[in-house]
C-alpha cells in the first residue's frame, strides 16, 4: 500500500462528480417486528448498500428471491389533470399507452464490463493535444506484462462524469508499474465524506462485454474492443478501508452505443470472484448491428454546451501533464456533464410530482433514487420509512437512509411510455453537476425487465441521447437452441444437463442454463425451468 505524498504540488484540485450521495445520519430505533438482512448492492460512485431493515410481514422483493421475471403489461394511462390541457391543446387523445411493470426488484443489474489500457497519448504536435479520441480498436502499447489476464472488471457507469479505476485494479493492469500515474491529486466526493485519488497521464483505454471472457478467465480475443485513447482518469491511491471502483464514465457512453440484453444473462469468472451482468454489446453510433426497437426515451447531457472530453493540463510543466481527470468540457473548462431523462411522473397516495427534469439516469445504480424536494411533493415522511438501507462510502464509514414503496412512476416516451408501480426507492440527496442536488436517480431495478439500446448521442451537432427499449417476453427455462425457441421442452433440459453443476470456471459451464443467476447450475435452476415446463 502506498502512502501519501504530503509534498504534492498544490496542483488544481477538481471534484470527480461520481453521483455519490450526501445526507445526514439518520437514526432508527430498532423497531419491534423488523428484522435485518445483509445485501451488496451498489448505489452509485464508490458507495455500497449493506444492509436492509423492513418489517417482517413487507420483505423486499429482490432479483434473487423473484420466482420468475416480471412481465411487462401494455395499458392505457390517463393523463394526469396537471397535464389534461397539454395533452389537449397537442392535439393528443385522452389516454396513453404505457409498458406497465409492476413491483420492479429492490436491487438491478450491474453492467460489467472488461477493460485494458494502454500507452495510447496523442502525438506531440498534436492540434489538440487534451482531448481523448474515440477508437474502434485498440491502439497504442499494452501497459500489462499479460494483458490477457491482467484486465480489470469495471462497470459502464453513465452516472461517472470521469473514469475511474480502483488501485487493485491500476495495479494488475500495469499502470503504476509502467510508470503513467503522476501525483497530481484530484478529490472524490462520497456519501461519507471525500477521498484523494490522483490524475493518470494521458492513456488508451479500452472496453468490451464480459461475455468475451472465456470460462478460464482469459481475454484472449480483444477484437471488440473500443474505447479512447489520449484520457486521463482518477486512480486510487490504495489508503482508504474501501477501494474505489473501476467505473468508465459518460465520457466513453456518450460516444457509443450500448446494447443491453437482459433476457440474456451471463456469469464469468475473474480473480476467484464471480460477476454477472446482462449480455452487452458496445457500437459505433452507426452500426447497422444495433437492434432497432419501438420505444424511444429522450435523454440530454447536463449541463448543456460540452462538444469534447478533456483534461486540464499542468501550463507551467513541460510535459503539461494532467491535473484533472478528462471529463466532458468546452475549451478547456470541465462541464462533467452526464445523462438526465428528460422527463418523470412521480405519484403516492394522492400526491404527485409532474415533469420532473433533474433525474439523472445513472447506470452504475442497482436501486433508484429521489430527492428532498421530491420526497417533499409525495409526502414521504422520513420519521415513518417502509424500509432503512445502510450505506458504505469510499472511507468505510456506515450511514443509514430512509426508503419507501412509492404508488408509480412514469417516463415519458416515443411510443409507448414506461411505467411502474409499487416501486422501492431510497431518499437522499445527491449533488448534480448543474449545482444543487437532483431530482433523483433512475437505477438499474427499472431496467432489468427490459431490453434495450442506450445511444450516446455523440457530441457537437450530433443527436441527442436516447433509450429505445422494448419489453422482455420470456419464458424462464427457455436456453435452448440460444437464444430461445419459444417454448420449454426437452431441449432446454438436455442443455441443462450439459451444463450440470458446472460454474463460472468449468469447461462446460453455460450461462444460459444458470436460470437464476447463482453461479452455478443445479436443482435451483431446474426448479425455475419446471415453472414454465
Amino acid at each position: 500500500m502506498k502512502s501519501r505524498d504530503k509534498d504534492k504540488p498544490a496542483h488544481l484540485l477538481i471534484t470527480v462528480f461520481l453521483t455519490t450521495a450526501f445526507l445526514q445520519q439518520c437514526v432508527f430505533a430498532d423497531k419491534a417486528g423488523w428484522q435485518k438482512e445483509q445485501a451488496d448492492w451498489r448505489l452509485s460512485g464508490g458507495s455500497q448498500i449493506k444492509s436492509i431493515s423492513y418489517p417482517q410481514d413487507k420483505p423486499p422483493q429482490t432479483r434473487a428471491k423473484m420466482s420468475k421475471p416480471v412481465k411487462p403489461k401494455r395499458k392505457q394511462l390517463s393523463p394526469d389533470p396537471l397535464r389534461r390541457i397539454e395533452f389537449l391543446t397537442a392535439g393528443a387523445v385522452e389516454s396513453i399507452y404505457a409498458s406497465v411493470i409492476d413491483s420492479p426488484p429492490i436491487d438491478g443489474f450491474v453492467p460489467y464490463i472488461a477493460v485494458s489500457v494502454t500507452d495510447a497519448r496523442a502525438e506531440e504536435f498534436s492540434l489538440e493535444p487534451y482531448d481523448a479520441v474515440p477508437e474502434d480498436s485498440i491502439t497504442g502499447g499494452d501497459l500489462a506484462t499479460h494483458p490477457e489476464s491482467d484486465y480489470a472488471i469495471g462497470i459502464y457507469d453513465t452516472g461517472a462524469s470521469a473514469h475511474v479505476m480502483g488501485y487493485d485494479a491500476a495495479t494488475q493492469a500495469g499502470l503504476y508499474s509502467s510508470a503513467n500515474v503522476t501525483s497530481n491529486p484530484v478529490i472524490i466526493s462520497g456519501v461519507t465524506g471525500e477521498t484523494e485519488a490522483v490524475v493518470s497521464k494521458p492513456i488508451g483505454i479500452f472496453i468490451c462485454d464480459i461475455g468475451a471472457i472465456e470460462p478460464n478467465g482469459l481475454l484472449w480475443d480483444r477484437s471488440s474492443m473500443m474505447g479512447q485513447s489520449n484520457v486521463a482518469i482518477a486512480v486510487g491511491e490504495g489508503l482508504d478501508p474501501v477501494d474505489l471502483p473501476t467505473a468508465i464514465g459518460s465520457p466513453m457512453s456518450v460516444y457509443y452505443t450500448a446494447v443491453f440484453y437482459n433476457d440474456t444473462q451471463i456469469t464469468v469468472n475473474h480473480n476467484d470472484t464471480n460477476y454477472t451482468a446482462p449480455d452487452m454489446r458496445i457500437y459505433q453510433q452507426d452500426d447497422p448491428e444495433i437492434p432497432n426497437y419501438a420505444n424511444t426515451i429522450p435523454l440530454e447531457l447536463r449541463p448543456l454546451g460540452a462538444y469534447s472530453v478533456q483534461y486540464f493540463p499542468d501550463l507551467y510543466d513541460i510535459e503539461g501533464l494532467p491535473i484533472s481527470p478528462s471529463v466532458l468540457s468546452v475549451n478547456l473548462a470541465p462541464l462533467q456533464s452526464i445523462f438526465f431523462v428528460a422527463s418523470v411522473d412521480l405519484y403516492n397516495d394522492g400526491h404527485s410530482a409532474i415533469d420532473k427534469t433533474r433525474f439523472m439516469l445513472d447506470t452504475g445504480a442497482q436501486i433508484s433514487v429521489v430527492g428532498s424536494r421530491v420526497g417533499a411533493r409525495l409526502a414521504l415522511n422520513p420519521a415513518n420509512p417502509d424500509f432503512v438501507v445502510e450505506i458504505q462510502g469510499v472511507t468505510g464509514v456506515i450511514t443509514t437512509a430512509p426508503g419507501f414503496y412509492i404508488d408509480s412512476i412514469d417516463i415519458p416516451a416515443l411510443g409507448d411510455w414506461l411505467s411502474f408501480t409499487n416501486i422501492p426507492v431510497i431518499l437522499l440527496d445527491i449533488p448534480s453537476p448543474e449545482g444543487g442536488t437532483v431530482d433523483g436517480i433512475i437505477g438499474m431495478n427499472l431496467f432489468s425487465d427490459l431490453n434495450f439500446v442506450l445511444r450516446g448521442g455523440g457530441l457537437f451537432l450530433q443527436d441527442d441521447p436516447s433509450i429505445d427499449y422494448e419489453p422482455i417476453d420470456r419464458l424462464r427455462g427457455d436456453i435452448a437452441p440460444p437464444p430461445g425457441d419459444g417454448v420449454v421442452d426437452i431441449l432446454d433440459l438436455a442443455a441443462l444437463a450439459d451444463a450440470w453443476l458446472a460454474n463460472p470456471s468449468s469447461q462446460n459451464w453455460n450461462s444460459r442454463a444458470d436460470i437464476i443467476s447463482d453461479a452455478i447450475i443445479n436443482f435451483y435452476d431446474f426448479a425455475a425451468m419446471v415453472q414454465n415446463w
